[in-house]
């Protein structure tokens, strides 16, 4: 995942590890050579359309909206499609009254239609203050729950790792996160989810308590879900 930092100079670009206390718990129990955290990548303001989600200060919030509501007129006044027409006319509107296009109730067909416009606005927008940036990690968990991303993990004695994906993903793409041979080969999951973990305290006496489920390619991962995952060859 990818987020834009734009006008927070305290917010330096590069991988931010994302602590999880669940992760270190899972790797105490396995024993684990490695701990690897899930992350992020911080971008600058010349690489914000490659952003998933964007960081702003205040003061860059109406330049944002600024340089929307400039690209939203001039396409406005060379457009031919009625239907098209009709759609800028409504980001202009909004623009001009200082609101992210991101609040805005769109059609697939309207998100297809403007998906190669590059608008900024389109994409989910925190506006940082200062009280926030002097805890960058718990600022990230917090971006990452709002834009709908969640943790599951994976370990064994060799690796313990946290995976990143979206709240909807199921166990089959989940699999495909990992490795693609994983995916086609899915059998099943064996799952145990973290309340479980930290309540039982380590994975055995977890499974122990009959807390390891099994889930099938559909089902859907739950945050702090430790999957371990059986597939063919």
């Amino acid at each position: 995942m990818k987020i834009a930092v734009i006008s927070i100079p305290q917010i330096p670009p590069g991988k931010h590890n994302i602590k999880d206390s669940r992760l270190d718990l899972i790797e105490e129990s396995f024993k684990s050579r490695t701990k690897t955290y899930a992350y992020v990548e911080l971008i600058d303001e010349s690489k914000v359309a490659e952003a998933d989600v964007i960081l702003a200060s205040e003061d860059a919030r109406l330049d944002l909206i600024l340089k929307d509501l400039e690209f939203v007129t001039t396409r406005l006044n060379q457009v031919e499609s009625e239907s098209e027409k009709k759609l800028l006319a409504e980001f202009k509107t909004a623009l001009e009254k200082e609101a992210f296009l991101s609040g805005l109730i769109l059609s697939e067909e309207d998100k297809k239609a403007v998906s190669h416009y590059g608008l900024l606005t389109l994409k989910p927008i925190f506006i940082v203050t200062n009280d926030e940036l002097q805890d960058l990690n718990k600022l990230i968990v917090k971006v990452l729950k709002d834009t709908g991303y969640i943790t599951f993990f994976t370990g064994n004695e060799k690796e313990t790792k946290a995976w990143l994906i979206k709240s909807s993903t199921t166990a089959w793409e989940a699999a495909g996160k990992i490795h693609t041979d994983i995916q086609r080969g899915f059998i099943r999951a064996e799952v145990i989810s973290s309340e479980d973990l930290l309540k039982q305290g380590s994975i055995h006496q977890a499974k122990q308590a009959g807390a390891l489920y099994l889930a099938q390619k559909d089902d859907i991962v739950k945050d702090g879900d430790l999957i371990h995952f059986r597939f063919s060859v």
